[in-house]
């Protein structure tokens, strides 16, 4: 038997130290993807599942606002009775409860058809921090002003869809805890007989106000209730309103992270927990429910606290509380700051998602 010197040319050698290294570097980032990077856990303590199946396409930018202008920070939007979209603009600003249209040029309520064309805009002038906005089976549009500068602000508006202002509840500038003011409303829902409820209360200091006020469809005050408080009927920041086909009024409780289910009277019919912290309610066909959660988080307990919850739209059913779908958030978990993603949603006829965002966007959902 004999032996041939092993010939290694510099080439086969240099070729084979580059292999060798992408195989280890490779093997490693797959290593640190796996350990370090945190991932939500399949559900939080309170039960609201993060390892759902999510039906939706990533969310895409949408909307043609006119005149090259670009989205400000958002929390409202509507589907209308004729299938286009209605939403929210705080005239191009970022921010809450401050000071965004007082001073603006631009229209904040804007409608769309679902493709995004544009189609019309009003209300300058009239607001000065417009927080979400609601249609009723008339196709009539509500929208509630939490902000106050110069005699404007903390009040309700019901305008037809031309423009045109049909009633105006609370007093202009003027926060308060009596039946004809408010102190940061955020929502409103009508009942199929034309009664009017109003989420009010959007502050955190503990004598803010915290209840749900209940109105005819003339705008005479009927009723009031809750108060600032973690107790069944109490609330910390009731931030968002829906009805179900029953009539049953869903309060997003955000603070308290859940959903308070109340009969027209305020009389507490549930509480749910499953679907996140409630920043916007949707209730559609057949009860399909979608909740936007912007704002969970982990860390020290205080503002947005919800450990175990990722931020994002969870589904389900408003007849039973089952949660069927969650589309999360696509960014870092935890999260790094204090909202992301929708805080308004809506879902059109063919299921697709309109989700409004704090953070100077309007996304759609599109399923897969």
């Amino acid at each position: 038997m004999s032996f041939r010197p092993l010939t290694i040319s510099p080439v086969n050698c240099f070729a084979s130290l580059l292999i060798t290294i992408a195989v280890i570097v490779g093997t490693g980032a797959s290593r640190v993807t796996q350990s370090t990077v945190p991932q939500a856990p399949p559900a939080s303590p309170l039960g609201a599942r993060n390892d759902l199946t999510n039906p939706y396409r990533p969310g895409l930018s949408w909307g043609q606002l006119p005149n090259g202008r670009k989205w400000g920070s958002t929390a409202g939007i509507a589907i209308g009775t004729d299938g286009n979209i209605w939403a929210i603009d705080r005239c191009g600003a970022f921010g809450s409860q401050g000071t965004n249209c007082a001073d603006s040029p631009l229209d904040p309520i804007l409608e769309f058809d679902p493709s995004g064309k544009f189609f019309k805009g009003f209300g300058h002038g009239l607001f000065v921090s417009p927080h979400k906005i609601t249609v009723d089976k008339d196709g009539n549009l509500w929208v509630a002003d939490n902000g106050v500068k110069d005699g404007r602000g903390q009040q309700v508006f019901k305008f037809n869809q031309d423009g045109k202002l049909l009633l105006t509840l609370g007093k202009a500038g003027v926060a308060g805890p009596g039946s004809d003011t408010f102190d940061q409303p955020t929502e409103v829902a009508v009942a199929p007989n034309g009664d009017i409820f109003v989420a009010d209360g959007h502050g955190r200091a503990p004598t803010a106000n915290a209840r749900i006020m209940k109105f005819d469809k003339n705008g005479k005050f009927i009723k009031t209730w809750g108060k600032k408080g973690t107790g069944i009927g109490e609330f910390d920041c009731p931030h968002t309103l829906a009805f179900d086909s029953r009539g049953r009024l869903f309060v997003g409780d955000r603070q308290n992270n859940r959903i308070q289910i109340f009969d027209q009277d305020g009389r507490f019919i549930a509480e749910w927990k499953q679907f996140g912290r409630p920043s916007g309610i949707f209730i559609g066909r057949n009860d399909v429910m979608y909740v936007a959660d912007s704002e969970s988080r982990g860390g020290e307990p205080g503002y947005g606290y919800n450990p175990g919850c990722q931020r994002g739209i969870r589904i389900g059913s408003a007849k039973d509380g089952s949660v069927k779908h969650f589309v999360p958030d696509p960014g870092s978990y935890p999260p790094s700051a204090e909202s992301t993603v929708s805080e308004g949603v809506a879902a059109d006829a063919a299921g697709n998602i309109y989700g409004a965002e704090f953070t100077m966007d309007v996304k759609k959902y599109v399923k897969k």
